[in-house]
């Protein structure tokens, strides 16, 4: 789908949630608010004509030592169309979180859990946000640039 008929179809319904829109080597990619995140997903997942059905992966950047610190990037298919997008999302370095998409895709399950194990960023509303690579007791966020180097 072309980027300015997706991101005006977006726009029509949720106003001033996109922040920027761009596209490169054929992949459409939007900035979104993180307050808008989950009404967005359920949007793009459940509107027939775009039916973005895949979450073919969900990641975490941290921008250390700038502000925002964090990014949440969410890449989605259209099995149908083979259409592909990716949303990003920018958190705060203090107490970043955001609300779970697990009840649009099934699969963030795993992918959130991921995302909060290495980087710390919470997800509102997660079924069951644990740790899934690390130990229990484990201090710290590994992927986080100040993160000490020997652990």
């Amino acid at each position: 789908m072309d980027l300015e008929v997706l991101t005006s179809k977006v726009q029509k319904k949720f106003l001033e949630s996109v922040l920027g829109a761009s596209s490169f080597r054929g992949e459409n990619t939007l900035i979104l608010r993180v307050e808008d995140i989950l009404p967005i997903c359920r949007f793009l997942h459940d509107d027939p004509e775009l039916s973005y059905d895949y979450l073919t992966d969900l990641c975490g950047v941290d921008f250390y030592p700038s502000e925002p610190r964090f990014e949440v990037i969410y890449h989605l298919c259209a099995m149908k169309t083979r259409s592909r997008l990716r949303l990003k999302t920018s958190l705060p370095g203090t107490a970043p979180h955001l609300t779970s998409v697990v009840s649009v895709w099934k699969g963030a399950d795993w992918m959130e859990r991921e995302v909060f194990d290495m980087f710390g960023i919470k997800f509102d509303g997660h079924p069951d946000l644990r740790r899934i690579l690390l130990t229990p007791d484990w201090e710290g966020y590994p992927l986080r640039k100040d993160y000490p180097l020997r652990g």
